[in-house]
C-alpha cells in the first residue's frame, strides 16, 4: 500500500504541512500508524477528490466531457486574430488558444470566472520510478 509523509501529502494537495497536520488531528485524514506520520494513498486520493468538489461549476449544461476545470482567468494575450487565455484552476494552470473574437464574445479578462473543458482521446499517465 502506498503512503505519503505529511510534507508529500501537503505538496500533492496544494496546502501547507500544518493544514495536513490539522486534518490528521481532526480525523479528516487517517494515518498508517507509522512514525513519522504517514497517510494512506487511498485516503489521500479520496480527500483530494473531496477538495476538488469545492468550486461549483457555473455552467448550466449537460456535457459528455468529464475534465472540467473551474477557475479564474489570470491572463489574456490577444494578438490580431488569435489569443492565449490562461486559467488558474486550483493548483492547475490551463492554457487555451482561441480566436480573439471568442475572447471578446465570452468577455474573458483577468479575474473572470471560466471553465476549461477538455475532451481528449489521448491522456498520458506517468508514475515516478521506484
Amino acid at each position: 500500500m502506498t503512503s505519503y509523509k505529511i510534507a508529500e501529502a501537503a505538496r500533492l494537495l496544494g496546502v501547507s504541512d500544518d493544514t495536513v497536520r490539522r486534518w490528521v488531528d481532526a480525523g479528516s485524514l487517517p494515518t498508517t500508524g507509522a512514525s513519522p506520520v504517514e497517510i494512506p494513498g487511498e485516503a489521500l486520493a479520496a480527500h483530494a477528490v473531496e477538495l476538488a468538489r469545492t468550486p461549483g461549476d457555473p455552467a448550466d449544461v449537460l456535457s459528455s466531457a468529464r475534465n472540467r476545470f473551474v477557475g479564474l482567468v489570470t491572463r489574456v494575450q490577444a494578438d490580431g486574430v488569435m489569443a492565449q487565455v490562461d486559467i488558474q484552476a486550483g493548483p492547475h494552470r490551463v492554457v487555451s488558444l482561441m480566436s480573439s473574437e471568442a475572447v471578446r464574445e465570452l468577455g474573458l479578462e483577468p479575474g473572470s470566472l471560466a471553465v476549461a473543458v477538455v475532451k481528449a482521446t489521448t491522456v498520458i499517465v506517468e508514475t515516478p520510478k521506484g
